[in-house]
């Protein structure tokens, strides 16, 4: 039988992205001047004020005021009117040293011995409704606040646009868990205030249907006839959105988690990944996870794959590989004799996940917004200034999770052409 499905994604001036990317920000540029650094920070985003708090272990020393004032800035809270601005909102820093009880865990004579920074569980997802292997109905809500931003930045055919914004897709899928049909599209922008508050939904709507939406059609070859004049459009269905950002709603590090996956599908471990280091399991294993399981459909070993591992604190070889693939499987194998082959392939240990995915580099500030997943992988230099004025700058290699460079193996591995 047909059924619905629903995914949301969330913008950069949405008050708990904000507090991702300020919490990234303060990863990279700590690993970018100690690239051994421990760091777990949280941000907090309200009115006219940042809070920070978290644990560090670190050699670098770091102006956090001025990280944090330069990511308000670059997201685009420029303005007095905002209720917060970046040159002008406080910003409280309440970071401390990282507990020894938790490093002597982590930290081994032997690298390879790492320690997991914390138990958990965690997922990685992938299916091939996607050329970037992502499930399509979050892939269009964050393709269509990304659009929105652009346009923002642009200001030439919308002016309105402020930095807050939400949206959400409804997909029909068939019998085949095929989408045959998108049934709704919402979406919800900050805007400069208007004379009427008439005009103005109906203009932000023939906006989105006539500028936006054609822009983001152009994007998915594939799924074009998707985008016709059946789709149920919900724009600004409370109406009147002046008041966003960190001055209507408060903003925490880490509550956008499915956001920051895969908008529902497949499974969440619970744990955030912005603000930590790699040697939290909750960053690095969700990412290794997602490694392993987007190689495995991009080497047509299945149509969908779920990955779990799991890990006891302070101990290096997780407790345990599961995959479900959800009978998609191309070879006569169950999951349980997939995952032992997989588990053979992809050292899971905390030092090698890191090794593996170059994870020691400032990468995570491009993390903080449309996802950390399903992204594309890129070199990219990156330049920072520590408060005596020296410059580092560094190339490194965003999104490594995204590669494809295991497809070889995993073909080899089970006997795929």
């Amino acid at each position: 039988m047909p059924y619905l499905f629903t995914s949301e994604s969330v913008s950069e001036g949405h008050p708990d992205k904000v507090a991702d990317q300020i919490s990234d920000a303060l990863i990279d540029n700590f690993l970018a001047f100690d690239p051994q650094s421990k760091v777990a920070c949280e941000t907090l985003v309200t009115t006219g004020q940042v809070v920070l708090a978290g644990e560090v272990k670190s050699k670098a020393y770091l102006d956090v005021q001025e990280i944090a004032r330069g990511v308000i800035k670059k997201i685009g809270y420029t303005k007095s009117e905002y209720m917060f601005e970046a040159n002008s909102c406080g910003v409280l820093s309440a970071i401390h040293e990282q507990s020894p009880d938790i490093n002597q865990g982590v930290d081994k004579k032997k690298k390879e011995e790492q320690g997991a920074g914390d138990q958990g569980m965690m997922f990685g997802y992938a299916t091939n409704e996607t050329e970037d292997y992502m499930p399509l109905a979050l892939d269009i809500a964050h393709k269509i606040l990304q659009e929105l931003a652009a346009l923002r930045r642009e200001n030439k055919q919308i002016k309105y646009l402020r930095p807050d914004a939400k949206s959400q897709v409804t997909l029909e899928y068939d019998d085949n868990n095929k989408p045959i049909r998108i049934d709704a599209i919402v979406i919800s922008t900050q805007h400069d205030d208007f004379d009427s508050e008439a005009k103005m939904l109906a203009k932000i709507k023939q906006d989105m249907i006539e500028i936006l939406i054609p822009r983001i059609k152009s994007k998915y070859k594939k799924y074009a006839k998707l985008f016709n004049d059946k789709i149920k459009y919900h724009i600004n269905p409370t109406g009147k959105f002046v008041i966003g950002g960190p001055h209507g709603d408060t903003g925490l590090t880490g509550r956008k988690i499915i956001v920051d996956t895969y908008g529902g599908k497949g499974a969440h471990g619970g744990g955030a990944f912005s603000g930590k280091d790699p040697s939290k399991v909750d960053r690095s294993a969700a990412y290794a996870t997602r490694h392993i399981a987007k190689n495995l459909v991009a080497a047509g070993l299945c149509d969908e794959v779920l990955v779990q591992v799991s890990y006891a604190i302070g101990v290096a070889q997780p407790m345990g590989l599961y995959i479900n693939t959800y009978g998609t499987a191309k070879v006569e194998l169950t999951d349980g004799e997939i995952a032992k082959k997989v588990s053979e392939l992809f050292d899971m240990r905390p030092f090698f996940i890191e090794k593996r995915l170059k994870l020691r580099s400032p990468i995570y500030s491009e993390t903080a917004a449309y996802g950390h997943m399903g992204r594309k992988s890129e070199i990219v230099e990156k330049s920072f200034k520590s408060p005596d004025g020296k410059v580092v700058k560094k190339k490194v290699e965003l999104f490594t999770w995204e590669k494809l460079d295991y497809v070889s193996k995993v073909k080899k591995a089970f006997g795929l052409k």
